[in-house]
């Protein structure tokens, strides 16, 4: 009902410059930030199952940093050694923290990515740059909840057998799971086949036709374009200060954060969940006025 319903470039252009943020930046509280508001946004766009798989990511996060501290040798604050003998820092340990909540944050960010662009958006933005790439993310698109539907479709007929993934014993439950697999696979294979070969039919690589388009930048839009990039202007000052980088090796050294900068970036952040947050208020008063 928000963020969705603006222009396709407008969410391009978003989700460009929080997942390339996500990834460059190295400070704490920067990534803080981008991650926390992907955090509370995936979970307004997915709800209960998107707050659950987020959750998972936090135990992973951990697990990630105490291995990455365990067999990455740097720093000069030893915190105790591992069953090898190995130094464990408290450098290394915090930038296996970072790196943990940097790959975290981005895949949170896409899975808001995916619930937000349609196949309608994928092709209307490139389908004039490159009709064979709009083609491929569309069909990509389409096909992954297509692919899982499928799954519980090949599932509930082999339980008609007995041959599902949860009966019989442990091995039984292995040997029914891969043969489900490859029935999965050769369903994708064969289904991608026949898209690909009924969008060739249909003229989706011959030069000079025209794209797709049921798009129109309004108003909206306008207002959205204009404070994303003065929030965007906030970050590149933030960049180019030098402030969303930190120093880790030997040890670390904390860069300080101007408090604007740093509250420009989490407006950046937490600006489709304010749009959502708004529509969805607007739409109420609206509905109780008449």
């Amino acid at each position: 009902m928000g963020f969705e319903r603006c222009h396709p470039a407008v969410n391009l252009i978003y989700f460009a410059a929080v997942v390339a943020a996500m990834i460059t930046f190295q400070h704490p509280v920067f990534l803080a930030v981008s991650f926390l508001c992907a955090f509370a946004y995936s979970v307004k766009r997915g709800g209960w199952k998107t707050l659950m798989f987020n959750l998972c990511l936090l135990p992973l996060i951990a697990a990630f940093a105490l291995y990455y501290s365990s067999y990455t040798h740097f720093g000069m604050t030893v915190l105790q050694q591992n069953f090898v003998g190995n130094n464990m820092t408290l450098e290394s340990l915090v930038y296996g923290i970072v790196l943990g909540i940097s790959v975290a944050g981005v895949c949170i960010w896409f899975s808001c990515v995916y619930s937000v662009f349609t196949t309608d958006k994928v092709v209307y933005l490139f389908g004039k740059v490159s009709p064979r790439l709009s083609l491929f993310l569309a069909i990509l698109l389409r096909m992954v909840p297509r692919i899982k539907k499928e799954a519980k479709r090949i599932n509930m007929a082999q339980q008609g057998i007995g041959r599902g993934v949860n009966q019989g014993s442990f091995f039984a439950r292995l040997h029914n799971g891969i043969r489900i697999f490859s029935m999965l696979i050769t369903w994708t294979i064969d289904s991608l086949t026949i898209a690909s070969e009924s969008m060739r039919s249909r003229g989706s690589n011959l030069r000079g036709r025209k794209a797709f388009s049921i798009y129109r930048f309004d108003n909206r839009d306008r207002f959205f374009v204009i404070g994303l990039f003065l929030c965007l202007t906030l970050t590149m000052m933030a960049v180019l200060l030098g402030q969303t980088d930190m120093v880790y090796d030997p040890k670390i050294i904390w860069t300080d954060v101007s408090p604007i900068l740093c509250i420009g970036y989490a407006v950046l952040c937490l600006m489709p969940l304010g749009l959502e947050i708004w529509t969805e208020y607007r739409f109420q008063k609206a509905r109780e006025s008449l």
